[in-house]
């Protein structure tokens, strides 16, 4: 490769990454864990540097004239693109909805790209619209606008679709990793791992006496409900790519906080440990897509739960551990047995392409 001029290259300036320490399937496969972790502090934060990114948040909030408005952007490659309990259309703003959820804000609007390959019916492209015009409806927000491209035939697994949202947010204060306090509570909204083993009971052939269904749902109800009644979380955050463990490890990094979890007092329903068992994975690190944690003064721990369990979502709210000011940096769990252990990110992802 010869870079062009004015290319960052032509001045002399390396990848940060070096290709012989980290493995170009990387790339290939979607990464995750603390590999993608690199990849985004090393490349794209020394890149993109600004207070809104390095915030390393579910989403932006920014100050535009008298309003703060919060904004994201994600992108779906889920196989198979229909699951028990979902689609990658319902995915698709049910995710990005959530995000904006996660900043504090009320979502408005979302925009849609969608990356269609040669050959996908139309019946399934007509579904998957549908699905996103539902989910939008029962989310309260607007898909305004959007891009659709076609490529060829086995260079697309039949739809990709990337979704940003835009939300406002209606009060002053900063929820987010920054303001996460020793003392503070941790709150889990319910049972995990439900989405990724529904799709890898699907890609498995897996079958249990009931049929494992995907968390997906929106989220800014219960949170608005939190807001208006004045219980401001000091953090939310959802529990999508790398699951539960992932979220508190990477809030315990950012905050520089020690946190502590319980494992008995994390729900998993049977079929879901049956599953995780059978396939060899952890459900604390399955990915969730209806599942949230509010890290919140532990005065208010008591009534944010009376509201979380009051809305279907969260009607399994349950409080599973404490920030402390010990071990910055570290998430700590007491196992079924007693025994107290670190719990880190994995170095990959243990289930690609469900989100």
């Amino acid at each position: 490769m010869n870079p062009q001029p004015n290319h960052p290259l032509a001045e002399g300036s390396a990848c940060p990454i070096p290709f012989s320490d980290y493995p170009h399937v990387l790339l290939a496969h979607g990464g995750g864990g603390r590999l993608m972790d690199q990849l985004i502090a090393k490349m794209m934060l020394a890149a993109f540097d600004n207070p809104q990114l390095n915030a390393r948040h579910d989403g932006a909030v920014c100050q535009v004239n008298d309003a703060r408005l919060a904004f994201t952007t994600e992108s779906f490659v889920v196989r198979p693109l229909f699951f028990p309990g979902g689609d990658i259309g319902t995915l698709a703003v049910n995710g990005t909805v959530n995000d904006l959820a996660m900043c504090g804000a009320r979502p408005l609007f979302l925009s849609c790209g969608m990356i269609l390959e040669e050959g996908l019916p139309m019946n399934d492209l007509w579904r998957i619209v549908q699905s996103m015009k539902a989910a939008a409806a029962a989310a309260g927000v607007q898909i305004v606008t959007g891009d659709t491209k076609v490529v060829d035939k086995g260079k697309g697994d039949g739809i990709f679709i990337n979704t940003a949202g835009l939300g406002v947010v209606e009060h002053g204060q900063i929820i987010a990793p920054a303001s996460v306090q020793p003392g503070d509570q941790i709150l889990l909204s319910g049972d995990i791992g439900r989405h990724g083993m529904a799709i890898m009971a699907v890609r498995e052939g897996l079958a249990f006496e009931s049929t494992i269904l995907s968390d997906c749902a929106p989220l800014n109800g219960a949170v608005q409900d939190l807001l208006q009644r004045g219980l401001v979380p000091h953090c939310l955050r959802d529990l999508t790519r790398g699951g539960l463990a992932s979220a508190l490890a990477e809030i315990a990094e950012t905050a520089r906080v020690g946190i502590h979890f319980r494992q008995p007092a994390v729900p998993v329903e049977e079929e879901v440990q049956g599953a995780c068992e059978l396939l060899g994975l952890d459900p604390l690190y399955v990915a969730n897509e209806g599942r949230f944690i509010a890290i919140v003064p532990a005065a208010s721990a008591p009534a944010t739960l009376e509201v979380l369990r009051a809305h279907p979502v969260s009607a399994g709210a349950t409080v599973i551990g404490e920030v402390t000011a010990t071990s910055p940096g570290l998430v700590t769990m007491t196992n079924t047995v007693g025994t107290r252990r670190i719990v880190d990110r994995l170095s990959g992802e243990q289930l690609p392409r469900i989100c």
